[in-house]
């Protein structure tokens, strides 16, 4: 049903989406994300645990990223990302979910609900902070306009923020329901984009460009095969540590604007989103569990979740094994074992980690509004993570 509705929206935000992804790296931004590498392509591997075939959160089969990237003048530097669990009737066919609060300094929309029941029945859409409201009553209008959705009368959008209040001239609210309706209708299961997109497009992590980032990992069939897949929206700070080096000593000097009254952060306050998808049949309290291990793979990068900071992770399950179609009296779930749940914990650490360090390795150097943010110079840092 999704795919339909989406095939008719994609062809009338056809203009809209080149002029909105072509500009996500204008010329005054610096080096474009496509020149920089991902992480283990430049040699730095985190972890033990295999990746899967694009080692991102896509690898869980029917998921599907997109993103509207918003760049405007000199000041507008924002966006949006959708994540789906699959590509069928979320609302009627809804995965089963939890959310953790690492520190709870956000907006995030939608949590009561996933708490008091357990499960997902819309996409996960992530933004910048002010525009937390106008991105849930667009996902609102996207999904009330689905087949079947008629006669819907209540639907809890989930959305997520980061504050890209230094590079994004956030009052301005810049983000539209076309922004919005583009990235859920562009949202595939190839999507890596990674860097300054979407949702990352104004963030800043560490004090260098923040931005979207992903992995994954796949189990061995011993521990059951599955896959875990993680995406990050970083923007938070800390001495940054680099599978397990630390990097402190690159910290970026401030750039910030004439105008500007404070410079871009690079310790302490900040947030992080995350989302973390698995086809391991969990329901919402193993879910739990595991989205409080994606937390380790934060604090593994030299964070330490401060006072200002707001950390959330959405966890969700792709298995039809949990799956709760709506309308039926009883449910017979098949879930995991509590023993099985260590591998799980160890691959969604590690994504989690390798998924920040992709945000940073990704994103270039941006201007906006209150200055310029610099790129994490790999070409000093590289050197120093060889070097151990």
């Amino acid at each position: 049903m999704i795919e339909a509705v989406r095939a008719r929206r994609l062809a009338g935000f056809a203009a809209m989406l080149v002029l909105v992804a072509g500009t996500a790296h204008p010329p005054e931004a610096g080096v474009a994300a496509a020149e920089r590498p991902r992480a283990r392509d430049a040699g730095v591997v985190i972890g033990l645990l295999p990746t899967g075939p694009r080692n991102a959160i896509v690898d869980v089969a029917g998921v599907a990223v997109g993103h509207a990237t918003v760049i405007e003048g000199t000041g507008v530097r924002t966006g949006v990302s959708a994540i789906l669990p699959h590509g069928g009737d979320l609302y009627r066919d809804r995965v089963p979910a939890a959310i953790v609060v690492g520190n709870g300094y956000g907006k995030l929309l939608g949590g009561t609900q996933v708490e008091e029941l357990g499960e997902l029945e819309t996409p996960i859409l992530l933004t910048g902070t002010l525009g937390v409201w106008r991105a849930a009553d667009a996902l609102v209008d996207w999904q009330l306009a689905q087949p079947g959705m008629q006669e819907v009368r209540s639907l809890n959008p989930v959305v997520g923020e980061t504050n890209d209040g230094f590079l994004n001239d956030i009052r301005l609210r810049a983000l539209r329901p076309a922004h919005v309706h583009a990235a859920l209708d562009a949202a595939s299961t190839d999507n890596v984009d990674e860097g300054a997109v979407g949702a990352g497009t104004g963030t800043i992590a560490f004090g260098w460009k923040g931005g979207i980032g992903t992995s994954s990992r796949k189990l061995p069939q011993a521990a059951g095969g599955y896959t875990v897949g993680v995406l990050v929206q970083s923007n938070f700070g800390g001495r940054l540590t680099i599978a397990g080096v630390a990097l402190d000593s690159l910290r970026p000097g401030a750039s910030p604007a004439p105008e500007a009254r404070d410079a871009p952060p690079a310790t302490g306050d900040g947030s992080i989103m995350i989302v973390v998808a698995t086809d391991a049949p969990l329901d919402a309290r193993l879910l739990r569990r595991l989205a409080t291990r994606a937390l380790l793979g934060v604090g593994r990068t030299g964070s330490s979740m401060s006072n200002g900071s707001g950390d959330y992770v959405i966890a969700f399950s792709t298995a039809h094994e949990v799956r709760r179609e709506q309308g039926a009296e009883r449910h017979r779930l098949l879930v995991l074992d509590n023993g099985m749940m260590t591998p799980l914990f160890d691959a969604v650490a590690e994504a989690t980690e390798e998924a920040i360090v992709n945000s940073l390795f990704r994103a270039d150097t941006m201007r906006g509004h209150r200055g310029t943010v610099p790129a994490l110079p790999l070409e000093r840092a590289l050197p120093l993570l060889r070097g151990h």
